[in-house]
């Protein structure tokens, strides 16, 4: 417990240090876009704030690392789909699976919204909508999330957030 408590302490040391930066910002925002309850914004916003010279090469390192985690989320709702239809076989029916159905990939937009984005990329896997397609729109929804927090935190509301 000892030596795994140490490794833990040096690789958050090592990721905390500024050249280190911009790729603990993208494993935090890939994980924080599977199913795990995590949210990526407080260490792109702490990187900004400490380096705002990397403002841009944060943004899209957030929306590049969010985005492998949102297609790390439609493969795992392709595999489940895959898993459960070899066991039922009977199709999955809602309305939520409807609306996926009817916008198709577009519907990845939306994986930028808090608690029900990162499952609709997972959905969209379990519908088979096409992938690529899928992986494009879910990067413009997470680029515009990341760029509208950034922004509102630096610059709209810059006093409530300084030391």
């Amino acid at each position: 417990m000892h030596v795994m408590q140490a490794w833990f302490e040096a690789l958050l040391t090592a990721l905390a240090l500024p050249q280190y930066g911009l790729s603990t910002v993208f494993i935090v925002a890939l994980v924080s876009a599977t199913l795990l309850p995590m949210g990526s914004e407080p260490v792109v916003f702490g990187l900004i704030k400490l380096n705002p010279e990397l403002f841009w090469p944060a943004i899209l390192v957030a929306t590049a690392g969010n985005t492998v985690g949102g297609a790390i989320s439609w493969w795992m709702g392709y595999g489940a789909e895959r898993a459960v239809e070899a066991i039922r076989h009977k199709p999955v029916e809602h309305r939520v699976l409807g609306w996926l159905e009817r916008f198709g990939p577009k519907a990845c937009l939306m994986s930028w919204l808090p608690v029900v984005g990162d499952p609709l990329c997972a959905v969209a896997g379990w519908l088979k909508l096409s992938f690529w397609p899928c992986l494009f729109y879910m990067a413009i929804g997470k680029f515009f999330r990341y760029l509208t927090m950034t922004v509102l935190l630096l610059w709209v509301l810059p006093g409530r957030f300084t030391p």
